[in-house]
């Protein structure tokens, strides 16, 4: 397998549904060698859900590679795309006592930990939480979720100033006087109980949650109404909570972690998680290793930042 190949395409070996509390049901799923070397992948969005290619940056020889999908999304129940469906208990220390559930239920003692976007930011707080459970971390695509972060994606004076185009169809549907908190605006909207309004909302929050992944465009990905209202009440409710981060956030917690091997990747035109966020990350924690991709986006996928990540986990294979 070349370095830039992705691992071939493979299917669970197990899968199940975990109970975790305030009525809430996890799907998991373990791929690989059931006697390899534990690793978890937390997906993106938040809200995002699985992708089968979540599985292949792992030597499957090598790592019992386990996925989930995050409380309301995915194959996990109840589902967001309801919007009767509570966010009330999807909050970060949640997920964090979910992950920890799913380690027990597995008999797993430690495991390599792997996300991108979101899941730098759920790998980051699970990290801090039990870092004796962690033994190495590879993150791409990093999210901090400051308000200067926060304000990069949803004010005039960030990303909007690269993509005119979908910034204008994001402000489309909230009127003048709406427009200097649009995340409340969208709140309001995503969040109202009549389909005729939620819907066209949470298409048009989730075009440019979805718009500029990548550092070439590519089309977005094709989903129904269902998941659409899923993707952006989840990613939404995390947003306009500042993610139920600790008000140190996440570079407040680095010295739990420091001891951990780390490799840190960032794409030099991610529009979305810009790498001054890796880069804070990295000052906090030098003893991490950072890599900038100089031809790639935001998107996990691209060609330099997956040969990165498939590098990063492959000299893990070998670590004890």
């Amino acid at each position: 397998m070349g370095v830039m190949d992705w691992y071939p395409p493979i299917e669970p070996y197990d899968s199940g549904m975990l109970g975790v509390g305030d009525g809430n049901e996890l799907y998991w799923e373990t791929c690989g060698n059931p006697a390899g070397r534990p690793a978890l992948f937390l997906h993106g969005g938040p809200g995002g859900g699985l992708l089968p290619d979540s599985r292949r940056f792992f030597d499957p020889a090598a790592y019992r590679i386990v996925l989930f999908d995050q409380r309301n999304c995915g194959r996990s129940r109840p589902y967001a795309g309801d919007p009767e469906v509570s966010l009330e208990h999807n909050t970060t220390p949640r997920l964090v006592a979910d992950i920890e559930r799913l380690r027990e239920h597995l008999g797993i003692e430690r495991w390599l930990v792997f996300g991108g976007s979101w899941g730098t930011t759920l790998g980051l707080a699970y990290a801090q939480a039990h870092p004796d459970r962690v033994t190495e971390l590879v993150l791409r695509g990093v999210w901090l979720v400051r308000p200067s972060d926060v304000a990069w994606a949803f004010t005039p004076a960030g990303a909007a100033h690269l993509f005119p185009a979908e910034w204008a169809a994001f402000l489309a549907p909230i009127p003048a006087g709406e427009r200097d908190d649009l995340v409340a605006a969208y709140g309001r909207r995503i969040n109202d109980p009549d389909p005729a309004v939620h819907v066209p909302a949470a298409r048009a929050w989730m075009g440019w949650e979805l718009s500029a992944n990548t550092l070439l465009p590519v089309p977005l990905p094709d989903l129904d109404d269902a998941m659409l209202v899923a993707f952006a009440r989840i990613t939404h409710h995390y947003i306009a909570n500042g993610a139920f981060l600790s008000e140190q956030g996440l570079l407040g917690g680095i010295d739990r972690i420091r001891h951990i091997p780390a490799v840190i990747v960032n794409g030099r035109y991610d529009v979305k998680t810009p790498p001054s966020q890796a880069w804070d990350l990295h000052q906090a924690w030098p003893e991490a290793e950072l890599h900038i991709v100089e031809d790639a986006g935001h998107g996990g996928s691209e060609p330099g930042t997956r040969r990165l990540l498939i590098e990063a986990t492959d000299r893990f294979r070998r670590s004890r």
